[in-house]
């Protein structure tokens, strides 16, 4: 146990460095959009001292590296910082406090629970399926089926998320109006209202990450199919499916939990483009719409926030393969 230990604790730490890292490109690539929020909010008439007394209000005139400190001491205390596009110019003076400020953290809150719910009804769907899929392709691999399968995945990884979201809008919601096209959701909702809203961009991210967890499970099932163990259980009169279930399945938990893990990832930091096409106000929508107008603290938070899930994802699924894996626990 102090081994699974050592190797759980020197994961932390390179993923805290990771983050850190991280944290620094993010900043200057955040910093070197094209563009300047002051103007922007003041428009083409702005004189240069309207335009040099709001960036200095919101310490835009300080250099770069003052600047990154400063953000990184908030971060590391919890505060995300004042939204630029929700202060008071009029009374704004960097502090929370003030009236009109609207800090990063309350405008981040409800969208990114309405992105982990759209992840979690993705993922209840998702993962269950493409598990099933996997085993019953490497059952009859082949097959009509198992090639129908291999088809069907290989044209959903194949095609954007944008085009089948465009796809399932077409004959869910247009042609067979069964699911609203728009996701407009609130918060008071009822849970059966909000998932009925969410289950077209749900589909959606469904059709995505299913095609990647089915050809691991397929993949992984497939390669124990020939161990002398999986011989010897079928040799004894086991029938196939038990085999799969019970002898080879175990034993390929790590790489399907690598894979379920990172599409589990993605869930929460590649669903930007989904929520553009549905108007899902989560996570992602706020980033695009904070980009446009250059608001600089709320779009460093979305990346911030998608950068730590994508590295706490990959860390769950490091020490899930560990635990997973007998010859990972007790590395010689």
């Amino acid at each position: 146990m102090a081994s699974i230990g050592n190797i759980i604790l020197r994961r932390l730490a390179l993923g805290i460095l990771t983050l850190f890292i991280v944290s620094i490109v993010i900043f200057l690539a955040v910093n070197a959009l094209p563009g300047d929020f002051a103007q922007a909010i003041l428009g083409q008439g702005a004189t240069p001292e309207a335009v040099e007394a709001i960036r200095r209000d919101l310490g835009l005139d300080q250099p770069l590296a003052t600047r990154y400190v400063q953000w990184l001491w908030r971060m590391l205390h919890g505060d995300l910082g004042i939204s630029f596009a929700q202060a008071n110019f009029a009374s704004y003076v960097g502090s929370a406090s003030d009236a009109g400020a609207v800090t990063v953290a309350e405008q981040l809150a409800p969208r990114f629970r309405n992105t982990l719910f759209l992840a979690g009804v993705t993922a209840v769907i998702a993962v269950p399926l493409s598990v099933g899929l996997g085993i019953l392709a490497a059952l009859y691999r082949g097959s009509v089926f198992d090639r129908g399968v291999n088809i069907f995945s290989l044209v959903s990884i194949s095609s954007p998320e944008f085009f089948l979201a465009y796809v399932l809008i077409l004959f869910l919601a247009v042609l067979d109006p069964v699911l609203p096209s728009l996701s407009n959701i609130y918060e008071g909702m009822s849970f059966g209202e909000r998932l009925f809203k969410t289950l077209l961009p749900a589909l959606t991210l469904t059709l995505v990450v299913t095609a990647h967890m089915m050809r691991m499970t397929r993949a992984a099932i497939i390669n124990l199919l020939a161990s002398p163990y999986i011989e010897m259980a079928r040799l004894k009169g086991i029938g196939p499916l038990r085999v799969i279930l019970w002898h080879a399945l175990p034993n390929a938990l790590a790489p399907i939990i690598n894979v379920i893990t990172i599409n589990l990832a993605y869930l929460v930091t590649g669903v930007v483009v989904v929520e553009v096409v549905f108007v899902y106000p989560g996570i992602g929508q706020l980033f695009v719409d904070s980009v446009k107008i250059r608001d600089i603290p709320v779009v460093q938070a979305c990346c911030l926030i998608f950068a730590a899930a994508y590295i706490l994802m990959n860390l769950a699924a490091d020490i899930l393969s560990i635990l997973s894996n007998p010859r990972l626990r007790h590395p010689k």
